[in-house]
């Protein structure tokens, strides 16, 4: 990620030696969402979508936004 109000240069979380397990600072793929929406200015638990009669979320109802990404 860059530009948009995200730290320059910035690595987020850690992994063990292979890269196969997260130590420190999961980010789940909602949470990514959250924090994408929240940098464009939009609020990811109002925004929803409507399929097949029922109201979803991008960010399902576990998105939070990942406040250490930005500026």
């Amino acid at each position: 990620m860059m530009g948009g109000g995200v730290k320059a240069g910035t690595v987020y979380g850690e992994t063990d030696e292979f890269g196969y397990n997260i130590v420190r600072d999961p980010v789940h793929i909602n949470d990514f969402h959250a924090t994408i929406m929240h940098l464009m200015g939009l609020n990811h638990e109002k925004l929803t979508f409507k399929h097949l009669g029922r109201r979803y979320r991008l960010t399902d109802v576990a998105g939070k936004v990942v406040t250490g990404l930005m500026a």
